[in-house]
């Protein structure tokens, strides 16, 4: 059995949490730092899911002002302060270009009194964080050739110059999700992945735990907690199900938000906001004109997001050579001097989010346009569950604490006045991330470099100290994963502490070795050595592994797109 594992048998928690992505980790953070007794199960990886597939932005609200919203605007500019104060590493400013044309809605004049009004509205939210290099800057205005020396390719006729507003960006969505985990582990939080919730136990109208399986070993038992809160996602209605719960009561339209990864750095800093044209002829959301960006990721550029309602089957879900094809074509009909094929996506990301209403005793839930809190003993007479759905990852921490508050209140739970705002996660104790880098650059060893030495630090943050120790130590993990920035120290970190039980977890999700491109075979094979060296992986497990990664691969089209073979389902 799994070290971790024996935590969770044979007590009672406070609080358990069913779900690993951004907000059942935000839930499980939030219920430790509380002082509650936490459990967390995942039953893949943890953030696995739509978390790690996402365009990595960290969004303010700024469109909420179009529909006078002005409540949430101020909430997602809070949590947007929020992730940049607790995660400096991970999360950090991005300024964004929209184009101007014209004198009407898409005209300087309208957009940048919108942006003023936005500037206005959010202002002591930027004013939150003490490091200068992590607060939102306000509007600025470009001139036309200003846009064009950023953005050569734009079209011509009619622009006006642009605006240039900022929100956060992610450097890794999974080392977001870990960091929130890690933080949970720290302050208490019994936590394990490949750990499936199967059914809810339940006592006539309480529910009481869950029964698990652990998908690596086959072995079942009960974790039992006094409120079990559902984070499950588009998995969320089955477990429903499972406790009596009519999930037809909740079952919301989902969409399957796609993104892609080129491999093209334009020489701009700023990300770049374009109208695309939408399609008639496809189920999307928000048909018609829609609002993509091309963001500069790393040493790449991530393109997106197209939205498009599918049948709710997480565990099936896909995207076609032909739609990629597609969305590849929509923005060359925007930016036609781009002239992107499907050569250039490294890799796809998709997953499915919550989108849309649905009914519910003559009432309509709007999932698509706000988290929901389900408290079933309101709603269904069923005491002891609660269910969080969030719509995206900017608000998850304050969906947790929403949700914890209703764990509270229902359940009669005592627990710390704690602002989990002003607590950072691992390795993000930063007052200055310039200052952090700099000194790090000084100190990079000779084997790493300075685009090595960088990449660590953002993942990292002030962690990235232990790991160049371990290095240094160990003389044989002081070398990097073949093509990447990545160290072989970096790999035996994450098999000492950071849970990992494949190659997987390590190559997708605790380095950043396959979340922009496919790795090379020479890359795998190290990182299955060191697994070898550090877990003791046998031959068996490790060929297993190797097709888990081959499917991951074949499935967010990393790889085969460059190669321009294969095809979707």
């Amino acid at each position: 059995m799994r070290p971790w594992l024996r935590d969770l048998a044979g007590r009672t928690f406070d609080v358990l949490v069913i779900g690993g992505g951004a907000c059942g980790a935000a839930v499980a953070r939030e219920s430790a730092l509380r002082g509650l007794s936490t459990a967390l199960v995942e039953k893949g990886d943890f953030g696995e899911g739509a978390s790690a597939h996402c365009l990595k932005m960290v969004h303010g609200g700024i469109r909420y002002l179009q529909h006078l919203d002005i409540s949430r605007l101020r909430r997602s500019c809070q949590e947007r302060a929020a992730l940049l104060r607790i995660a400096p590493h991970l999360v950090s400013p991005l300024a964004i270009a929209v184009p101007t044309y014209g004198w009407g809605r898409r005209g300087k004049p309208f957009l940048a009194a919108g942006m003023t009004l936005y500037d206005l509205l959010s202002a002591d939210c930027r004013r939150q964080n003490a490091d200068p290099a992590r607060r939102i800057a306000s509007t600025q205005l470009l001139s036309p050739s200003e846009v064009l020396e950023q953005f050569p390719l734009l079209e011509r006729d009619g622009l006006t110059g642009a605006a240039v507003f900022e929100d956060g960006q992610m450097h890794s969505a999974t080392r977001l999700v870990w960091a929130f985990v890690a933080a949970a582990r720290a302050a208490g939080t019994s936590a394990a992945n490949y750990l499936e919730a199967v059914t809810l136990l339940r006592r006539g109208d309480r529910v009481e735990g869950v029964t698990v399986r652990d998908r690596l070993s086959d072995d079942v038992f009960d974790v039992r907690a006094r409120v079990v809160i559902n984070a499950s996602g588009p998995w969320a209605e089955g477990l429903l199900e499972s406790g009596r719960i009519e999930p037809a009561r909740y079952r919301g339209t989902y969409s399957r938000d796609t993104c892609f990864v080129v491999d093209r750095r334009f020489s701009s800093s700023l990300a770049l906001a374009v109208q695309g044209k939408g399609s008639d002829s496809d189920t999307v959301v928000g048909r018609g004109a829609r609002h993509m960006f091309l963001a500069p990721w790393r040493d790449k550029t991530l393109v997106g997001v197209w939205h498009r309602v599918v049948e709710r089957q997480p565990d099936e879900v896909d995207l076609s050579r032909e739609q990629l094809e597609s969305f590849i074509d929509e923005i060359n009909s925007v930016l036609p001097p781009l002239q992107l094929t499907l050569r250039d996506v490294r890799m796809a990301g998709f997953g499915l989010v919550p989108f849309g209403e649905t009914q519910q005793g003559g009432a309509t839930l709007s999932f698509g346009h706000e988290s929901k809190v389900i408290d079933h003993a309101a709603r269904d007479g069923v005491r002891g569950l609660i269910t969080v759905i969030s719509v995206r990852y900017t608000v998850a921490r304050q969906d947790a604490s929403t949700a914890l508050d209703l764990a509270a209140s229902q359940a009669g739970l005592k627990f710390n006045d704690v602002d989990s705002t002003t607590v950072p996660l691992p390795g993000g104790t930063i007052d200055d991330f310039s200052a952090l880098l700099a000194s790090a650059r000084g100190d990079t060893p000779h084997w790493l470099g300075q685009s090595g030495i960088e990449s660590l630090v953002r993942n990292h943050g002030t962690g990235y100290r232990q790991i160049l120790d371990l290095a240094a130590s160990q003389p044989a993990l002081a070398r990097v994963v073949d093509g990447t920035d990545v160290s072989l120290a970096e790999v035996a970190h994450a098999c000492r502490q950071e849970m990992v039980a494949s190659l997987a977890d390590v190559i997708f999700r605790r380095t950043q070795i396959g979340t922009g491109e496919a790795p090379s075979g020479v890359a795998i094979e190290q990182v299955a050595q060191v697994m070898r060296d550090e877990l003791g992986s046998t031959d068996r497990d490790l060929e297993r592994d190797r097709a888990v990664v081959s499917h991951h691969l074949r499935r967010y089209w990393a790889g085969r797109a460059n190669a321009a073979h294969g095809g979707g389902t």
